[in-house]
């Protein structure tokens, strides 16, 4: 059973990614499944550090990307969710290529959610892991 309380499409998720931050690193939403998102980063000149290794924070901005956006889908209709806390241990480097971050809850509840992403590199290695907790507001509309 899906966990969704909205139902866009990729397409839809994507054109709101479109003049932010997510377009300036290149965060593109993949896939829609019952009870995860997942999304892409490519690993090049806009999201490296120095020394040519994905960036930490490059890795939050997709954990927080892929998070908010499920966190959104499955809130309350009257409702919508924003970041409290977020961490990342970065487990191993990347330096090419893309990474792709897969968003699962673990807790959904009526004011927080806590989320899971795990991001990977091209062979499948985790290469971060990130948790992400989220309140969940109402709409004053």
């Amino acid at each position: 059973m899906a966990i969704w309380n909205k139902s866009p499409t990729l397409e839809l998720l994507n054109n709101q990614l479109k003049d932010s931050m997510c377009e300036h690193v290149g965060i593109e939403i993949t896939a829609i499944g019952d009870d995860y998102l997942v999304g892409t980063l490519p690993v090049d000149k806009r999201t490296v550090q120095p020394m040519g290794l994905l960036h930490g924070g490059a890795n939050v901005v997709l954990a927080e990307t892929l998070g908010s956006i499920a966190a959104n889908l499955a809130c309350e209709h009257n409702q919508y969710c924003v970041g409290l806390e977020i961490n990342a241990n970065h487990l191993k480097s990347a330096t090419s290529g893309k990474v792709t971050g897969t968003a699962r809850p673990i807790h959904l509840g009526r004011s927080t959610q806590v989320w899971e992403i795990r991001i990977e590199d091209e062979q499948g290695s985790l290469t971060c892991i990130s948790r992400l907790t989220m309140a969940a507001k109402s709409n004053r509309n």
